[in-house]
């Protein structure tokens, strides 16, 4: 299967820099080495702890942090040489998620506004086709047309998630980054988000990498795992075999911390596309 992603021996250093005065101080790893491919049309999951490095590789992924070295590549492209020559053709192929709702959204602008901006930014969409498009991204996140004129503090943190899911969307990518992008959901909201994204990869052919801490929710929507631990990938394998027979002592050492891990899911509550307050 072709990787639509590509990570090689990926690091990023924070300091180490030497002061004006005294020695050097020694840098940190946030990401140490990481090597991985993500196929089209399926789902990584990277897990770990808080500080384990996880968003940092993310953020490189999308083009907002450049690794100190090695390369990632997006269809044997190099992601540095996307961002430097040619940023919004990297934005028409990858697309982020953050993990808060609301302060990833502009509470000053409309949902329109919002998810216009993309489109015309990055396709050259003209007003009439950026109204039609605007209607057919809220109809594919299973939010009212009408709820575009809205501003984002109008809304519950679901809804709000799914406004950032559209505007990911506008931009038309092949790959979506979401970076804890449940975590501060509700688990029966966590659930109704997880469904709209399996259906969207169906409908639409995406490729995700999907950053979590949470084991239950990486087990649901994952097709492969990595598990990262002080910057580096301990082990990495399809999702039924890393969670029904760790072979990396912190990853067991992480299923035996949360309760119910290697089966459980989130809890269906309600209907795809209902989101209460």
């Amino acid at each position: 299967m072709t990787a639509l992603l590509q990570t090689t021996d990926v690091v990023r250093q924070f300091g180490g820099k030497r002061p004006w005065f005294g020695a050097a101080r020694p840098g940190v790893r946030a990401v140490d080495g990481v090597t991985l491919a993500v196929p089209r049309g399926r789902t990584l999951g990277i897990v770990g702890e808080s500080g384990c490095g996880k968003s940092t590789l993310a953020r490189m992924m999308v083009g907002l942090l450049a690794p100190t070295s090695g390369d990632i590549a997006i269809e044997g492209r190099s992601v540095a040489e996307f961002a430097k020559r040619d940023r919004k053709a990297l934005r028409r192929k990858v697309q982020m998620v953050f993990q808060d709702p609301f302060g990833s959204l502009n509470p000053r602008k409309t949902v329109r506004q919002i998810l216009e901006t993309p489109l015309a930014a990055l396709h050259a969409m003209p007003a009439a086709a950026r109204r039609a498009r605007v209607a057919e991204l809220m109809g594919l996140v299973s939010l009212r047309r009408e709820f575009a004129e809205r501003y984002p503090h109008e809304f519950s943190g679901g809804q709000c998630q799914r406004i950032g899911i559209a505007r990911a969307l506008a931009a038309e990518p092949e790959l979506i980054v979401l970076d804890e992008p449940v975590s501060a959901l509700d688990v029966s909201v966590q659930a109704q988000v997880l469904m709209l994204l399996a259906e969207l990869q169906r409908r639409l052919n995406l490729t995700y990498v999907f950053i979590s801490h949470d084991l239950a929710v990486v087990e649901t929507i994952s097709d492969e795992v990595a598990v990262m631990y002080r910057g580096k990938v301990v082990e990495r394998g399809p999702r039924g075999e890393i969670f029904a027979a760790p072979q990396h002592e912190y990853t067991r050492l992480l299923m035996a911390s949360v309760p119910g891990a290697g089966g459980s899911q989130p809890h269906e509550e309600g209907r795809a596309g209902k989101c209460g307050r």
